[in-house]
């Protein structure tokens, strides 16, 4: 017999066997074959990957990843000088963008080149320890940088980028060993972002000329400098970008994964996204992207993460955003909650400016994230997603669990019959006017045992009923809860 069982559970309902067969269909729909997916890793157990997609796919996620959730991302280079329109201002600038031509000749002689900023990266006020302990303080398990963005600047003192890297010119140092170095002080996963491709390389703009049959540009500067990184600074995370004009072929990708999966100092503890060439992101990678912002509000068969900025124009600094153009804590809640809920990672952007510091209203958003998460926390790091994600009755609650045992196989799958679910989680976004919770997707599990429901945060247990199929839990006045912003209630077997 299938059993789904809570902790403790001696009686499981005929009901609750329904919703598991629905469950199981609904996988099948999803077109996971979990059979294949075990059989395929136990295969490949000892073996070394192929440089191919059909066995870099059979790899398993590092368990760290799924279970971190959340993630800092920084856009910072020669682009935060400007500050101005986004990190693509060069691109924009060049392309004959209104708007960026007049900012030019409104504050730079004729003549300024984009070279000519990069002295005025100065990052004097640059304190890496500082920015690893406001992470630590958001709740962060892990940090990307910016290695490389499309300009081609590095912030590594990269042997294949002459006088165009922030050791040569701007800061005059190593701002990635810095960081890296300041983030696992405080005990969090690092990790670099690195552009495939430079706007402006005149060996890339070569290999593009000649239709991609050349590659010259991978072969002399984007694998020695990607290799260097992670001899020198061994990431947890290369999160690759800048890849949609070429074929996986061009770049090499398989070849590299086959290296970082194989032989690379970082092989056990690597995960990678899935923008290595023309079709291949949504399908393939250790975890998808997919798209900025991307972020589907369902359950997804294979690991995701939704990279999402802070400022919502733009991933660099801007000198004039505006605070209506930041999303708010509530804003920036619902997208960490929804993710987590249906299988995902949040990755949280923010852009750095030119002296190195962090604007305040993102310190103040990712500081009440933090406040929020040493609450919540629990039914969002090591979490899975539930046998439901979003309720159907109150589209403002969204459902994550724990379980007995990670499965590292399924990280992103509904609960198997057999597994042992510790506690459900509910996230209610609003509160009810009247502080009276309304659940319909709890309500069938209610009846399969005797339930402790707590609100996270405060002391007590809370009564519940259920009338028409939809559970009612009353809350207690909102001026005693801890809380301030989304509020968590934790269903367990008493």
């Amino acid at each position: 017999m299938f059993v789904c069982r809570f902790e403790n559970t001696s009686l499981v309902t005929m009901r609750l066997l329904f919703l598991f067969f629905v469950i199981y269909t609904t996988d099948a729909k999803l077109n996971v074959d979990y059979k294949v997916v075990e059989s395929n890793i136990a295969e490949h157990v000892g073996k070394p990957y192929a440089p191919d997609w059909k066995d870099l796919d059979t790899r398993p996620l590092p368990e760290w990843y799924d279970k971190a959730k959340i993630g800092i991302f920084m856009h910072w280079g020669v682009y935060s000088v400007p500050s101005f329109g986004s990190e693509w201002f060069w691109s924009n600038w060049k392309s004959g963008d209104n708007k960026s031509i007049e900012f030019m000749n409104k504050n730079y002689p004729p003549g300024f080149t984009y070279q000519d900023f990069a002295p005025m990266f100065t990052a004097e006020f640059f304190d890496a320890d500082a920015w690893a302990s406001l992470f630590y303080k958001a709740g962060a398990k892990y940090i990307i940088l910016t290695s490389k963005h499309h300009d081609g600047y590095t912030l590594f003192p990269s042997r294949r980028s002459f006088s165009w890297n922030a050791m040569e010119v701007g800061p005059k140092r190593d701002l990635v060993g810095e960081i890296a170095q300041a983030v696992r002080k405080n005990n969090l996963k690092f990790g670099v972002y690195h552009s495939l491709y430079e706007w402006f390389n005149p060996i890339y703009l070569e290999d593009k000329k000649n239709l991609y049959l050349t590659k010259n540009y991978p072969m002399t500067k984007l694998w020695p400098d990607l290799k260097q990184i992670v001899h020198d600074y061994e990431p947890s995370v290369i999160w690759s970008d800048g890849d949609w004009e070429a074929f996986d072929a061009y770049w090499n990708s398989t070849d590299l994964l086959a290296w970082l999966y194989n032989e690379s100092p970082v092989k056990d503890e690597i995960v990678v996204n899935d923008r290595w060439g023309i079709g291949i992101p949504c399908h393939h990678g250790d975890f998808y992207n997919c798209a900025d912002r991307y972020n589907p509000g369902k359950l997804q068969n294979h690991k995701w993460e939704n990279a999402f900025t802070l400022d919502s124009k733009s991933w660099g600094y801007r000198r004039n955003m505006a605070l209506h153009e930041i999303l708010s804590i509530d804003q920036l809640l619902k997208e960490v909650v929804s993710t987590v809920s249906c299988g995902g990672n949040a990755l949280i952007n923010i852009g750095p400016t030119k002296e190195g510091t962090i604007a305040p209203i993102f310190q103040e958003r990712l500081l009440t994230l933090g406040r929020w998460l040493l609450i919540n926390g629990e039914a969002i790091y090591g979490s899975s997603p539930w046998i439901h994600q979003n309720d159907t009755y109150n589209a403002n609650v969204w459902y994550t669990c724990t379980k007995q045992e990670y499965d590292a196989e399924r990280p992103t799958s509904r609960p198997k019959p057999s597994d042992v679910i510790t506690s459900v989680y509910a996230v209610f976004l609003h509160w009810p006017r009247d502080n009276m919770l309304k659940l319909r997707d709890i309500a069938p599990y209610l009846h399969t045992g005797t339930y402790k429901v707590q609100l996270l945060g405060n002391e007590g247990t809370l009564n519940w009923k259920i009338s028409s199929g939809v559970a009612l839990i009353p809350l207690p006045d909102k001026a005693i809860v801890e809380s301030k912003h989304a509020w968590t209630l934790k269903f367990t077997q008493k």
